[in-house]
């Protein structure tokens, strides 16, 4: 079968809408990761190869984010970004091969929930573990363990408390929630959502956020010779994300999501 070019595949694959999901599509995905990934696409398009099987793919690169965390120094950190980034890529190729080939399935959908779950999660906590020194000559500091999986913890409850709204809706009758839905019914509710999205300190504990974070702290380590960086950015992250569970659930809960 010959391959579709790009400028056949682009209206298919990328429809209207897709690069402006509010809630849907990260920066990186706009910004460059799905021009890298249409060229992917075309070439796995005329293969047997499955959305499902793309997704599975993405899975173990997001979750071989935790183990790259561990190799000491910037080479580390640096292998966490490029796992995070595979794992980004083939978030854009799956959804593209399934548009292109009309393959749709709940279960790829379900796959790719869990895989965002797994991959944010592995970050978070292989920087705990990073932080934690587990290689050096001392004693192992486990509290940044800990806190890198607080972290984690409360980056996988955010995502449930917004998937639990589809839950909560379907079991009660109702249909998707619209995206006017998700603005607080109070005024002051919606001052600070709209205040904690523009500072979007929120975003320091999603994966691929937290990869170049951790890429820039190794670096800040390396001058000093020590882990006061990552330690100290390990304790940010745990804050953000107890702070953000906190406060997600409150903006759920005063929108009309839930009406």
């Amino acid at each position: 079968m010959q391959k579709p070019s790009i400028a056949e595949l682009r209206p298919v694959v990328h429809p209207p809408g897709v690069k402006d999901r509010r809630s849907g599509e990260h920066w990186a995905g706009r910004l460059y990761m799905r021009e890298i990934s249409l060229r992917i696409t075309r070439r796995l398009v005329t293969t047997k190869v499955t959305p499902n099987q793309l997704t599975y793919v993405m899975t173990v690169a997001g979750v071989l984010a935790a183990p790259a965390l561990l190799v000491p120094g910037i080479p580390g950190a640096l292998l966490g970004v490029v796992a995070v980034q595979l794992y980004l890529l083939f978030d854009c190729v799956d959804g593209e091969v399934a548009r292109w080939k009309k393959q749709y399935s709940l279960g790829g959908v379900y796959l790719d929930r869990v895989a965002a779950y797994l991959c944010d999660a592995a970050v978070l906590v292989g920087f705990g573990l990073r932080a934690a020194d587990l290689w050096g000559p001392g004693r192992i500091d486990w509290l940044w363990a800990f806190l890198g999986t607080l972290a984690a913890l409360g980056a996988i409850l955010i995502k449930a408390e917004t998937d639990l709204v589809g839950v909560a809706r379907h079991q009660g009758g109702l249909p998707p929630v619209k995206e006017a839905a998700s603005e607080p019914r109070s005024s002051g509710m919606a001052l600070a959502r709209r205040a904690a999205g523009a500072l979007k300190f929120h975003r320091l504990i999603l994966g691929i956020e937290a990869s170049f974070v951790i890429l820039v702290v190794a670096v800040l380590d390396t001058v000093r010779d020590d882990f006061f960086f990552s330690r100290l950015a390990v304790a940010v992250m745990a804050g953000i994300a107890l702070l953000q569970t906190v406060l997600h659930l409150v903006s759920i809960l005063a929108s009309s999501r839930l009406k």
